[in-house]
């Protein structure tokens, strides 16, 4: 089919997302085609606020798709438009721009989701956009959940979760992520808000700061002599959110989120208060849901506890999934 077809398709199924999003939802930036569900795999086409942001990562588009899919999405809204051609090798886009282009995909915007304000700059030292677009409906869990309580956001990259925790009225929010140019954006969103002074921002290996914060021993990945790392005190959190990426290794452990989320998940438990939630997820397309949870599970009562509570978080339709299994799995647990 066509790509003027299908993504006339995608917009007709977001009609009514696209006539409240930013008046009556505040929000101006999500997702309006996804295309390994709607018709063109490795295509996503988002709103990322004052502008339009197209992302190939399988196979570059010509110069003649890019003008059918820019003249369609200007009268939608006459914004300016950016394109990322991931599709070279580990998603580095490698397009160029013109000059004018540039100035505009480099310089920082503003963008809101849900009256929350967040940085946006859509070329920048990173690969991935500033915000994740599918992750809004686990800020927004956090956001109504959060009010006077200590919240710990692990893998924070910019820190949309710990924004909308603070935003959300916690009373504490630590962010914790590896890289510093994330945490920077972080503390721009949280300026934005107003909510700088309940946010922490620690720059760390996950492994070290979650075993510390558990009180267990940190450990090498190889026996060998561990590189320095921020020390932190034993302390335990009325929401942890758990977000990791699917694979990285570190001198601390390895992150693999097909074949041992157990190591990640028994520190975060241990730092989720009596009475806590622990919002876990995994974005691994194969890995099975109810498999997944369960596994979940007998890590809780193995270490003598109980979940007591189970919410699923479904991503928002703009991200649609094939027989609404989607490959972001999102479930809070409350523990006892």
């Amino acid at each position: 089919m066509p790509i003027t077809a299908l993504l006339n398709a995608a917009l007709a199924k977001r009609s009514v997302l696209l006539c409240v999003a930013t008046d009556t939802l505040k929000t101006d930036c999500f997702r309006v085609f996804h295309g390994t569900v709607e018709g063109i795999n490795g295509l996503n086409i988002d709103r990322y606020g004052d502008a339009w942001l197209i992302q190939t990562f399988h196979e570059t588009l010509s110069a003649e798709d890019i003008k059918v899919i820019s003249d369609i999405l200007i009268d939608v809204a006459d914004l300016p438009i950016v394109y990322n051609d991931r599709s070279n090798k580990n998603s580095r886009i490698h397009n160029e721009l013109s000059a004018d282009e540039t100035d505009y995909a480099q310089s920082e915007q503003v963008m809101s989701e849900n009256g929350i304000l967040f940085t946006s700059k859509l070329r920048h030292e990173g690969q991935d956009p500033l915000l994740f677009l599918d992750m809004r409906v686990g800020r927004e869990f956090v956001k109504a959940n959060s009010h006077k309580k200590s919240v710990l956001n692990l893998f924070s990259y910019t820190c949309g979760i710990g924004t909308a925790a603070a935003v959300g009225g916690a009373k504490r929010v630590v962010n914790i992520d590896f890289s510093s140019f994330a945490l920077a954006a972080g503390q721009k969103n949280a300026e934005l808000n107003g909510v700088e002074s309940v946010c922490q921002f620690i720059q760390s290996d996950a492994f070290p700061a979650l075993r510390q914060l558990a009180g267990l021993k940190v450990t090498s990945r190889n026996n060998k002599q561990l590189p320095s790392y921020p020390k932190m005190s034993a302390s335990q959190f009325d929401l942890v959110f758990l977000d990791p990426p699917r694979f990285a290794k570190s001198a601390f452990g390895t992150v693999d989120l097909v074949n041992d989320y157990q190591s990640l998940f028994k520190p975060a438990l241990l730092t989720t208060k009596l009475g806590g939630t622990i919002v876990c997820c995994n974005n691994v397309a194969k890995v099975d849901k109810a498999v997944w949870f369960n596994s979940l599970v007998r890590c809780v009562e193995k270490q003598g506890r109980e979940v007591s509570h189970v919410e699923w978080l479904d991503c928002h339709q703009d991200f649609p999934s094939f027989d609404d299994n989607h490959p972001l799995k999102i479930v809070a647990l409350t523990l006892n």
